[in-house]
């Protein structure tokens, strides 16, 4: 980004009579190949450009984009924003701005082979790899897909404090879905993880433990019977179970939903909103971690927000608006998919903190229950909390010991509700990459939490 150019757009912007102007300038180099069925199902690599600016009037936001970065092209997406502005002030001040040097964010993750360096047809030996290992589970495997994915995106930000940074990330991911049938029916099980590295991501991952894992699931699941609905205490395994509290929990404490009066956390800061087992955090600042960032996509520094903190909330996540209008602290938080979008809170490295119980200490309380280490997809209502997650794999708790699988189950309930039954917490946190949507687009998360026990939900079965 030309430094006089910007300059210009940003004085021209604050005399137009916007309170702050940002501009966000990006370049985004994506990569996928995937396979199926024995052969190259898709293998696309392309590169976007663009710029977006934003003004802000109060908490008002008016936001547009480009794909040029010409002083002419941005004028007229200036002008065309000041004019959607029906209320503008007839003029604003002129304000002498000194944009700093460009400075680069710091360095969260250390990327030893370029993805694009390697090239797309250095993936088809993962894939191949993979394919082979599934297939060689058992004859009741049906399909095998595989795909390596990653992006290299360099941003660079500036505004009317005199913001002027710079920050690249580089991301890779890993999908394996194995697919078993038996009698006519299917099932259908997968593994993704991902990372803020390089290509050496893949030459270090274990593809072959995770597609036989994956395989191995499916296989079970498939041959089990199904669970009849009704409220009983759940164990959560670790991992990606953590992705209920990331939609039915998370979301309600991004500012987003704060501003719109749409979550039930609304007012309750300082206040027990979960048992004390419970400690929640988002980090932004872990190192190569699939959903960290140096800085957020307002120029921030990330940083480690403590959510709740043994039951009590203690933040919310917030970026620059969500911060004025909702009279709290800025964390870091403002994310978004692309330039295409303006950016607003969003969660980042989002997990329940480790605990000290037992897995065992978890079962012995267990009379009738849910054992459920896997989860699938589901749906949330963000303003209620309201969810409805499947069970990937499962197992009845019967008398304190893990007994038969089960499958066809589901777990519903409120977020708010669940927080206080969450009663025991494990030692084992381990964390899972993801991707979420929202108004600000699609953006890579990780979810996480340790094994815990949740006194009672509801089961939806058969």
């Amino acid at each position: 980004m030309n430094p006089a150019v910007a300059q210009t757009i940003i004085e021209a912007g604050l005399a137009a009579g916007a309170d702050f102007v940002d501009l966000y300038e990006e370049e985004t180099r994506n990569a996928s190949v995937s396979l199926r069925d024995h052969k190259i199902e898709n293998a696309t690599a392309g590169i976007e450009y663009g710029v977006g600016l934003r003004l802000l009037y109060g908490t008002d936001v008016i936001y547009g984009y480009t794909g040029s970065d010409a002083k002419e092209d941005l004028l007229r997406l200036l002008q065309a924003l000041i004019a959607a502005r029906q209320s503008a002030p007839a003029g604003g001040s002129q304000r002498n701005l000194k944009l700093a040097t460009l400075a680069h964010a710091p360095g969260i993750q250390q990327v030893l082979r370029s993805p694009a360096a390697a090239g797309q047809a250095a993936k088809l030996p993962f894939l191949m790899r993979a394919e082979k290992v599934g297939y060689a589970v058992s004859p009741a495997v049906v399909q095998v897909t595989a795909s390596l994915n990653d992006s290299h995106r360099r941003i660079t930000i500036a505004n009317s404090e005199g913001l002027f940074i710079t920050d690249e990330r580089t991301r890779v991911r890993f999908n394996v879905t194995v697919t078993a049938e038996k009698d006519g029916e299917r099932f259908a099980c997968s593994e993704s993880p991902g990372a803020l590295r390089g290509f050496e991501f893949f030459e270090e991952l274990d593809l072959e433990s995770l597609t036989r894992a994956a395989a191995e699931r499916a296989l079970r699941m498939l041959s089990a019977g199904y669970i009849e609905g009704k409220k009983m205490p759940v164990i959560l395994g670790n991992g990606f179970g953590g992705v209920i509290f990331h939609e039915a929990c998370g979301h309600p404490l991004e500012t987003e939903a704060l501003r719109k009066k749409a979550t039930p956390f609304a007012g309750k800061l300082g206040q027990l909103i979960a048992h004390p087992a419970v400690t929640a955090i988002d980090d932004g600042t872990i190192y190569q971690s699939w959903g960290s960032m140096a800085i957020d996509d307002e120029g921030m520094p990330t940083e480690k927000t403590v959510l709740i903190e043994n039951g009590i909330l203690r933040n919310y996540l917030s970026d620059r608006v969500g911060a004025l209008e909702c009279s709290v602290r800025r964390t870091g938080s403002a994310r978004r998919e692309s330039y295409k979008y303006a950016p607003v809170a969003r969660m980042r490295n989002t997990y329940i903190a480790a605990g000290t119980s037992s897995f065992d200490e978890m079962l012995a309380d267990i009379d009738d229950g849910l054992y459920a280490p896997k989860l699938g997809g589901g749906s949330v209502n963000p303003a209620t909390g309201e969810f409805n997650f499947a069970v990937e794999e499962g197992y009845r708790i019967r008398k304190g010991r893990i007994a038969e699988p089960v499958r066809g189950a589901t777990l519903i309930g409120k977020g708010h509700e669940i927080l206080p039954k969450i009663s025991m917490v494990g030692s084992d946190l381990q964390l899972a990459a993801g991707m979420c949507g929202a108004s600000s687009g699609t953006v890579p998360v990780t979810v996480g939490q340790p094994t815990l026990k949740v006194d009672e939900i509801l089961v939806g079965g058969r």
